[in-house]
């Protein structure tokens, strides 16, 4: 082994003891010199400010966002825990954001701590930490979610500024919808003598129909002198249905986000006259369009696939043993099980053209769906038999993109939650444009979540009519960033549209 080899070993071995340790925010006195620079030279690591670290990867590629906005939220922690100690919590509005499940990696983060400088430190990639000098909470209105020092719930309701309801609607009334009873404010709005904060309050719970909640402060309050005048932070009222059992916040932020958004999907769909064609000459048209819609959707997810290599693989004339590369083995292989996978949805097609409901039909069969796209990669040793095994129970990243999704424990409620408003979704618009949509928002596998979006939105389609729909690779820069624009912003209507003109294209060609 050679000295630089020697040496670039032992810099890896230090830097996998300090990931083991947990630790996302790497202090330049961490490592020597000697491993800083062999590190950073090999990309391994990657400066964020002057001597602060976050690992990376030899093969990521240069101003790519991923490994920064993987490493975002436990850096922040790491570093604040470094300059703050224990003297610091995030900003009331961003723990109410954390607790309903929202951990887009924001613009400027605000640390709360009585040691800060009332100045930004810029970050990376348009990032930064603003350390606002204010006093902490007590102890007892404090938790923690993973690294982070945030308000408990009831008391980030309390504390949060009026703007955050207009600002943040969906995240504002999911919290709302966590407090199951007024128990858990009174004693701070009382104590305090919040009369303001309570009339907000009061006008809030209102807004999502919790009368019985705004009744109870109001009436409390108001039992020990204070004059309550009532006022509805949002800016509009909405109608939120109600369920018995609102598993957590971030089911109610799912809901809600549902409900908000199908409002904004409107006439972003050509008309269709309904499911009106013969269902084997339905099924028969949609198997021509396997090869085309192959090769676009596995292009847009990065493989390196031809029409050519697909009809091989289709017609059983491409053997694996033949492969003149490891790479081209392994995009065969996705596309071999693309295509099995393809299969297994026409199966759903065909219920669904019988006239089954199409969300159950989609809660029963996506998993098929899914193991078939890796099975052969599985077979051939590629990847582990474990990858089968369904919803991730990890954390999973989308590259380039701020939006995080759900923890794995979080995936199997969501999921659940999902299917039941997509089987009682009445509105091909909103069935089409959400479940391809919520569907990459929860993210539930490990892999392959963009491929299962497409089939899942193309038997929405098939179940109002419309016909199987591709969507290219040269129009991937625009999908992308009309997902991004949901998933981050909550703005929907890009993606519809995108979905709508891609569709006409699709009825017109």
């Amino acid at each position: 082994m050679s000295n630089i080899s020697e040496k670039l070993a032992a810099a890896l071995e230090k830097l996998k003891q300090l990931q083991d340790e947990g630790r996302s925010a790497i202090r330049a006195r961490d490592l020597t010199r000697g491993q800083r620079e062999i590190l950073q030279s090999n990309n391994f690591i990657q400066p964020v400010i002057k001597g602060w670290y976050i690992s990376s990867r030899p093969d990521d590629r240069a101003g790519d966002t991923t490994p920064w906005y993987a490493a975002f939220w436990d850096f922040c922690a790491d570093y604040a825990n470094e300059r703050f100690g224990q003297d610091w919590c995030l900003s009331p509005e961003r723990s109410l954001q954390i607790h309903v499940g929202n951990r887009t990696v924001p613009k400027q983060l605000i640390i709360r701590t009585p040691k800060g400088g009332n100045k930004p430190k810029q970050l990376i990639h348009g990032t930064s930490i603003f350390d606002l000098r204010r006093s902490l909470p007590d102890a007892e209105v404090t938790t923690t979610s993973g690294q982070l020092k945030i308000y408990r719930l009831p008391n980030a309701l309390i504390k949060a500024a009026a703007a955050f309801y207009t600002q943040f609607p969906t995240d504002a009334r999911a919290a709302l919808l966590g407090i199951s009873n007024a128990s858990v404010l009174l004693p701070e709005l009382l104590d305090k003598g919040h009369s303001t904060i309570a009339g907000r309050l009061c006008g809030a719970f209102r807004n999502i129909g919790r009368d019985s909640i705004a009744n109870e402060i109001k009436k409390a309050m108001e039992a020990v002198g204070h004059d309550i005048s009532e006022v509805d932070p949002f800016e509009e009222k909405i109608a939120v249905s109600h369920h018995d059992k609102i598993a957590s916040p971030r089911e109610a932020r799912l809901r809600l986000m549902w409900q908000t958004m199908r409002a904004d999907i409107d006439n972003v769909l050509p008309n269709t006259d309904g499911i009106n064609c013969d269902p084997s000459e339905y099924l028969r048209q949609v198997d021509e369009t396997s090869v085309d819609d192959a090769y676009h959707s596995l292009s847009i997810e990065g493989y390196r696939v031809t029409p050519e290599l697909i009809e091989q693989v289709k017609s059983g004339a491409w053997n694996p043993d033949d492969s003149e590369a490891d790479r081209k083995n392994y995009d065969a292989l996705a596309a071999s099980g693309y295509l099995n996978s393809f299969k297994a949805v026409k199966k759903s097609l065909a219920r669904v053209l019988g006239g089954e409901n199409a969300g159950i039909v989609a809660r029963q069969d996506h998993g098929d769906w899914f193991r078939e796209l890796f099975a052969p990669l599985v077979k051939a040793g590629a990847q582990s038999a474990g990858s089968l095994a369904g919803y991730r129970s990890g954390r999973v990243l989308i590259s380039g993109s701020r939006h995080y999704p759900a923890s794995g424990a979080e995936v199997p409620d969501l999921m659940a939650t999902f299917f039941d408003l997509l089987e009682k979704e009445d509105n091909p618009a909103s069935r089409i444009v959400l479940g391809h949509f919520v569907f990459v928002f929860i993210h539930p596998y490990s892999d392959g979540n963009g491929r299962t979006a497409r089939f899942l939105m193309n038997l929405m389609l098939a179940s109002a009519g419309y016909p199987w729909t591709v969507i290219r690779v040269q129009d991937r820069e625009n999908y992308v960033l009309a997902l991004e624009a949901a998933s981050v912003d909550g703005n929907i209507k890009p993606f519809a549209d995108f979905l709508g003109r891609t569709i006409r294209h699709q009825m017109e060609s």
